[in-house]
């Protein structure tokens, strides 16, 4: 029986892509008009459930019906006509075509045969984007000069200005700054008194309180609970999301190895007033072994641009960088790569910057070093796969990551083998730029875990994250970053959220 009160009724789906179920009779209701969140581990199966309600894959079985209407969506179009938009966190834009053209796309203004009236599309999407208070971004600019949280709200307007009865949001915020998200909250806030009903992705409880009335927990391709958000608490949803409780969120803060706390010992890392391309100004860094450094900025000051110079990425213009207290000069990533340092640099957009994802896992994890496995010119393919197998289960990644594309793993899955090739350098310090964007708790964990056994051990980490909590509960010190500059360091007790923001907005 149908029952009018659902805007999304998806009854015992199930899907499969050949051995592998990635939703298995799931179940997933969501009533009219509200904010839904759909929380679960990497491949518990919420992509698979937005591309099936997106007309991208049909189901193997079961039903799914929108605004009470039974549908078998061939493609995008079927979606489209039932009312359904979405906004990717692998973004769906063009890279090479400009704002107006990604807005309007497929449903540019025509004239006669069919031609596009291109100054009247250039008005829409200027009257757009004055109305979604984007009046900043020009409508002739290309999405490829733009930053990533500008792509990232250009991606979520382009569903806007549809007309969506419901609106798909895949991990909307994985991008954006502080203000972003209060920028996204208004555009909710706004569609929702209009009628609109939301799905909403995010690995973020937070924000899940925030934004969400109610949601649903996948694990294993299967719904395993539905709950207001009122009623359940964030200790329970992680229990429900990775099937166990967790005693922590964060692993434990042990004291600094004897190593990070002998004043004799030159630093792992040292920068001294460099310069990055009017970018990054004076600034200044010290990175101890044993140590785990947190770098907190808001979205454009610089800090990218300095994690890429530490890792010979980007010049220096000026300034000096040590390691190991020897002055160095990093042309290239091969320099970092000779001088002892590795990132996991997963960079911002993954899909493009961190992994090729039609190669194999296993050709991804053993890049960077594949010349330790050459003799006379050939690769010694078997101690290459011992070795890439051992970093890989390090990682808990599937076995099979050897020889599959990387474009068959979930996000998190492709975090962890992104995370894999740099372990397999067996470098001396991390520059982890932002890894935990996009996954879920339980891989979060795991890299928190990581990251201070490999600090315990001796290394040494340089950690950038968009989430102050992270930074306050996994770092021994955090460097504030503003306008380019190390405007100030705390630890300890004066190591709090409070403090952090506090430096962070009024530097």
């Amino acid at each position: 029986m149908l029952d009018a009160s659902l805007a999304i009724d998806l009854s015992n789906v199930t899907k499969r892509f050949g051995a592998t179920v990635a939703l298995d009779a799931a179940s997933f209701r969501v009533k009219r008009g509200a904010v839904h969140a759909l929380l679960g581990e990497n491949g518990a199966g919420k992509s698979t459930t937005v591309k099936l309600l997106s007309g991208l894959m049909q189901p193997d079985a079961g039903d799914i019906r929108v605004m009470g209407r039974d549908l078998t969506m061939r493609g995008p179009r079927d979606a489209h006509r039932a009312g359904v938009q979405t906004a990717f966190q692998e973004m769906t834009l063009v890279r090479d075509l400009t704002v107006a053209q990604n807005l309007l796309m497929s449903y540019e203004p025509t004239g006669l045969l069919g031609r596009i009236r291109k100054r009247e599309a250039q008005r829409i999407a200027q009257d757009w984007l004055e109305k979604l208070e984007l009046a900043d971004v020009r409508p002739g600019a290309y999405i490829r000069d733009l930053a990533l949280p500008v792509r990232q709200k250009i991606e979520i307007a382009k569903a806007i200005v549809r007309s969506p009865q419901v609106l798909l949001l895949d991990e909307p915020t994985s991008s954006l700054s502080g203000a972003d998200v209060a920028w996204l909250a208004r555009r909710i806030d706004a569609l929702k008194a209009s009628g609109v009903t939301f799905v909403f992705i995010s690995h973020r409880m937070q924000e899940v309180r925030e934004f969400c009335d109610s949601l649903t927990v996948y694990r294993n391709g299967r719904d395993v609970g539905a709950f207001d958000t009122a009623d359940i608490s964030d200790d329970e949803v992680i229990r429900l999301v990775i099937g166990r409780s967790m005693d922590a969120k964060y692993p434990p803060k042990v004291a600094l190895p004897a190593l990070a706390r002998d004043q004799t010992r030159p630093p792992a890392i040292e920068a001294r007033r460099i310069r990055v391309d009017g970018v990054v100004t004076d600034f200044d860094l010290t990175l101890k072994a044993g140590d785990v450094h947190g770098v907190a900025a808001l979205q454009g000051m610089g800090q990218r641009e300095l994690f890429e110079a530490l890792f010979g990425a980007t010049y220096i213009d000026d300034g000096e960088i040590r390691i190991d207290g020897k002055p160095v000069t990093l042309t290239s990533t091969a320099d970092s790569l000779k001088a002892g340092v590795s990132t996991s640099f997963l960079p911002e957009d993954r899909k493009t910057e961190g992994l090729f994802l039609r190669l194999p896992g296993g050709e991804n994890v053993s890049l960077p070093v594949i010349g330790r496995y050459a003799r006379f010119g050939l690769i010694e393919r078997k101690r290459e796969q011992a070795a890439i197998r051992k970093s890989l289960a390090q990682m808990e990644v599937n076995p099979r990551a050897l020889y599959k594309p990387c474009l068959s793993f979930s996000g998190g899955n492709q975090q962890k083998i992104a995370m894999a090739k740099w372990m397999l350098t067996q470098s001396r310090v991390w520059l982890m730029f932002d890894p935990t964007r996009g996954i879920d708790v339980g891989t979060k964990h795991q890299i928190f875990v990581l990251m201070r056994a490999f600090a315990a051990a001796g290394g040494a980490v340089l950690f950038y994250s968009t989430d102050v909590p992270e930074l306050v509960n996994v770092c021994d010190r955090v460097s504030v970053m503003y306008r380019g500059r190390n405007v100030g360091e705390l630890s300890g007790e004066a190591l709090t959220e409070e403090n952090v923001m506090r430096k962070m907005l009024s530097s």
